[in-house]
């Protein structure tokens, strides 16, 4: 992701979420270094992940399909696609904070081998005051 790809990131991002990220919040991942990932199809960028790793863990910070592109995979390749910028990184394991009131992405995430770990209360903007977050983790062992 660069910042040239800003404009198609925040269409996508404003489309999938009712509290999106503002483009400055994408211009410090990208500044800071943060391995910024799209995926792309078709030369149209259809999703994007952020990841944040240091000192042996790593931090996925967001993590998105466009709502038109979603049920066919690629919010399973794009996750597993992360976890590999992560093991590469030597992180032993990975966080990520999730919406209860997401289920699809739960099951994804569940999937995937994350467990929730804890909660974060009030962590999310909500229609109704505020949303708890689901803190998720999974440990990354070493390949076999």
């Amino acid at each position: 992701m660069r910042e040239a790809d800003l404009d198609a990131v925040i269409a996508i991002e404003t489309r999938a979420y009712a509290f999106p990220w503002n483009i400055g919040i994408f211009r410090d991942c990208i500044n800071a270094c943060y391995p910024s990932w799209l995926l792309v199809q078709d030369d149209i960028i259809i999703g994007y992940g952020i990841i944040s790793v240091a000192a042996g863990e790593a931090h996925i910070l967001n993590i998105c399909i466009d709502p038109e592109a979603q049920g066919h995979g690629h919010g399973r390749r794009l996750l597993r696609a992360l976890i590999r910028i992560a093991r590469n990184q030597r992180a032993a394991r990975i966080f990520l904070e999730v919406r209860p009131s997401n289920p699809r992405a739960i099951a994804l995430y569940f999937d995937e081998g994350f467990n929730e770990i804890g909660r974060r209360p009030r962590y999310y903007p909500a229609n109704m005051g505020r949303e708890d977050a689901i803190v998720m983790a999974i440990e990354l062992l070493p390949d076999a």
